[in-house]
């Protein structure tokens, strides 16, 4: 876990996870690219090790349901940490919040809130799945926006 720690760090990644000897890194901010590596490559997560910046439940869900087996975090939200023991993963963490902020600093996150419906990973999919489809929408509509 340490080499995925000083790759997460030094490489100013937001997510790397590492699969037998095969490691892949992640930059985007979010669940993005977990959800896609959940909806693309499942069988990559199953067992695998991952380090995160921030894990809030969303994420969490994504993990439990890839079967991700362990994780380090620098920031874990209250309700993502239960999750991932009550999937059975391996946490470790430098903070524990009560509750993932938005990037604004104004709130909560979105996803997170979202995911006050439930405590059940496969419950929440479909809200993490219907939350990236609407932000891939959105930035779809600023970025033709932007280029008239």
């Amino acid at each position: 876990m340490d080499e995925l720690i000083r790759l997460l760090n030094e490489g100013n990644y937001s997510c790397v996870v590492r699969q037998g000897e095969e490691t892949r890194t992640f930059s985007r901010r979010g669940v993005a690219d977990l959800y896609d590596l959940y909806a693309t490559d499942r069988a990559f997560l199953k067992g695998a090790w991952l380090a995160d910046k921030v894990i809030g439940k969303g994420a969490a869900a994504l993990m439990v349901l890839g079967g991700v087996s362990r994780v380090w975090t620098r920031v874990v939200s209250t309700p993502a940490l239960a999750l991932l023991r009550k999937g059975g993963v391996e946490v470790a963490y430098a903070e524990e919040v009560p509750c993932i902020i938005n990037r604004t600093r104004t709130g909560r996150c979105p996803l997170e809130t979202l995911c006050d419906v439930s405590d059940n990973p496969v419950e929440l999919y479909p809200v993490i799945e219907d939350f990236v489809r609407r932000m891939r929408e959105a930035g779809e509509k600023e970025k033709t926006i932007s280029e008239k």
